[in-house]
């Protein structure tokens, strides 16, 4: 069995413990790195009335994608190595036809996708996780997402804990010395209530302040389910986000116990949007309340395989190799769910992948 993983060449160390976990279990694994295409790796297709041949070739490694039996799509960014000192208009032309060819060569494996990108791209829109998530039954918190000021100001009136701003996307700022300005959680004060001009030139998602006893991160695949907690309050700039201080609390999470329900309505969630894999992001209250902040379909894992030891990259190399496809739950339906389906495929878009936690 041949697993395709396709990512870039400066993803993280994902990477080779699933590689590994891969060997381990007796499969293959071809790295893709989608940065080195068309510069460095080369594919051909090729169609006749008689047979098709789709040709990767990598390092002097070639990869017939007929006969991969499952694809890992983690991460893309496809022409990225293309000469900046080309005519820009040239470049976009040159950027959009290797996406095109890259992104029908993946949607033409007949092999078993662990995630299909059309159900990656559903599932990122963070309004429709919300609403699938109240509907499932999770708790969630108070949310607005407006480019209109006096919005925002009724809105922190009606939220007397406070309230957060983030972004629905995740982006990062690069400064002059490409140093790399990730877009965090913050919370809202009165001065930033007077200084709401720049919503007219792009919108905001404002949330209620959930009080926090701890912070979940819940990874599914396929039907198994893993949880960690993390006590980002003990760190003054963790309380928000705790990506803020994401290598001093590296070593500070913990193995977590969700309760049945939480995990049944979360899986319910995953069968929605068709994903076999998803990393989620749960505030435990001081009152034991589980509030669901959103799930991430191509999300990190990698730390917690160090602490607490949690085995993901095994969990995902045993679905890549056995093909157990999560299946949406007998009693459970959405009667909206093939519209939003049609919608994403329609939809699906080619931009690149930023690191995404």
């Amino acid at each position: 069995m041949t697993v395709l993983i396709i990512t870039h060449s400066k993803d993280n160390e994902s990477i080779p413990l699933v590689v590994k976990a891969i060997e381990s279990q007796g499969g293959k694994a071809f790295r893709f790195d989608t940065d080195r295409f068309p510069t460095q790796v080369q594919l051909d297709v090729y169609y006749n009335s008689e047979c098709e041949e789709v040709i990767l070739t990598s390092d002097n490694q070639k990869l017939d994608l007929n006969q991969v039996s499952a694809v890992w799509y983690r991460r893309i960014a496809i022409g990225a190595r293309i000469p900046t000192t080309m005519d820009k208009q040239l470049r976009q032309a040159s950027i959009g036809e290797c996406r095109a060819t890259i992104q029908g060569a993946i949607a033409s494996i007949k092999g078993f996708h662990l995630d299909r990108v059309a159900n990656i791209r559903l599932a990122e829109n963070k309004q429709l996780q919300l609403q699938v998530a109240r509907e499932v039954g999770l708790d969630t918190p108070r949310t607005l997402i407006t480019n209109n000021p006096q919005a925002v100001k009724k809105f922190a009136q009606d939220c007397q804990q406070g309230i957060i701003a983030k972004m629905q996307s995740s982006f990062a700022i690069y400064n002059n010395l490409g140093e790399e300005n990730v877009v965090f959680t913050n919370p809202v004060v009165s001065e930033d209530l007077e200084n709401l001009h720049g919503l007219d030139l792009c919108p905001m998602t404002f949330q209620e302040k959930i009080p926090k006893a701890l912070e979940l991160r819940t990874i599914i695949v396929g039907k198994q389910i893993f949880t960690a907690a993390v006590d980002s309050q003990a760190l003054r700039h963790a309380r928000y986000d705790w990506r803020r201080q994401g290598f001093a609390l590296v070593n500070a999470w913990q193995p977590y116990n969700l309760p049945e329900d939480i995990e049944t309505k979360l899986t319910q969630l995953m069968a929605y949007f068709g994903l076999n894999y998803g990393a989620i992001d749960i505030i435990l209250t001081p009152d034991n309340h589980h509030v669901f902040l959103e799930v991430n379909p191509v999300g990190e894992f990698f730390w917690l395989e160090k602490t607490p030891g949690l085995p993901i990259s095994n969990a995902i190399a045993q679905t890549l190799l056995s093909f157990e496809q999560t299946q949406p739950l007998p009693h459970f339906s959405f009667p909206e769910i093939k519209k939003h389906r049609l919608f994403a495929s329609a939809f699906e878009h080619n931009t690149n992948n930023t690191t995404r936690y």
